[in-house]
């Protein structure tokens, strides 16, 4: 990664009309009060709020007076999605040459900037071919368009496929502690192996508002441990992410400044070998191999 990243990322797709709908005011300033905070890396799509909200974004970005050497911006495209905006018949996949640049020049458009720090393919499509794939990122990676290239969702197999003819260099992926399986797919190992930066989406897991056996398992180990840590539900949530060897960088969702406070504070907490592998159990529901 030629890109640095903040320690957590402040995931967007919320503030739009798929969420909190924020004015342009609220959106300033929210994103002003990530950067005193040092979240300085804002993930966003193309498709979030139906191909809205990085527009909203823009505007906000431009009223906050930030300078864009302050921040860095990720959004992703390949996903062709069916709404108003878009004469789509089927939600599809579209990563041809000329929609990936097309795409990357409408996000630039909205995010009134000149480039994005980091370009992500949404999700792999099974009729991807990757020397089309790399005429578009070179393209637009010798035009100054984005610095850095990868992939979201991407199995070791279709990272491969990709990196035949282009270098990735970040995979965001859902990993958390309810929501585990690439440690069993072998995404976190392969991302390690090859010195590619994980990310992780949606990284408490939905645990909030579950209710079912694997919260409850979950919730009961986590109990003693909140005094022993002085720490919150959700910041061991993620200290179980962060003691990770791929030091995987967690996407939050929320909005809430506050929260944003108490997640930055999960970057202390260095959790005990034993107690990570105790609610690695609870999550599954079986002891280890």
């Amino acid at each position: 990664m030629k890109t640095k990243l903040s320690d957590i990322i402040i995931g967007c797709m919320s503030w739009g009309i798929w969420g909190k709908d924020y004015s342009s005011k609220e959106m300033h300033e929210l994103i002003n009060s990530c950067i005193e905070q040092d979240n300085t890396t804002f993930d966003h799509a193309d498709i979030y709020g139906g191909y809205t909200t990085e527009e909203a974004f823009g505007k906000a970005l431009i009223q906050s007076g930030v300078k864009r050497e302050q921040i860095q911006l990720i959004s992703k495209c390949g996903i062709q999605y069916i709404t108003e905006n878009r004469p789509n018949r089927i939600k599809h996949y579209d990563y041809s040459k000329e929609y990936i640049i097309w795409s990357v020049e409408q996000s630039l458009k909205n995010l009134q900037t000149d480039y994005l720090d980091v370009l992500l393919l949404h999700r792999p499509s099974p009729l991807m071919q990757a020397d089309e794939i790399s005429e578009a990122i070179s393209q637009l990676q010798k035009q100054g368009k984005i610095i850095d290239f990868g992939v979201s969702n991407f199995l070791p197999s279709q990272m491969e496929l990709i990196q035949k003819e282009i270098s990735i260099t970040c995979n965001q992926f859902e990993f958390s502690l309810v929501q585990n399986t690439a440690i069993d797919n072998a995404t976190l190992d392969y991302v390690l192996r090859n010195n590619i930066t994980a990310m992780s989406w949606s990284p408490l897991g939905g645990f909030f508002s579950l209710e079912n056996e694997q919260a409850s398992r979950i919730k009961e180990v986590l109990q003693p441990m909140l005094k022993k840590y002085n720490a919150t539900e959700d910041q061991l949530l993620l200290a179980w992410i962060l003691k990770h060897p791929a030091n995987v960088i967690p996407v939050v969702g929320t909005s809430n400044i506050e929260r944003i406070k108490i997640a930055n504070a999960a970057k202390e907490i260095q959790l005990d070998l034993q107690d990570w592998f105790i609610l690695y159990e609870a999550s599954r529901g079986h002891k280890v191999a």
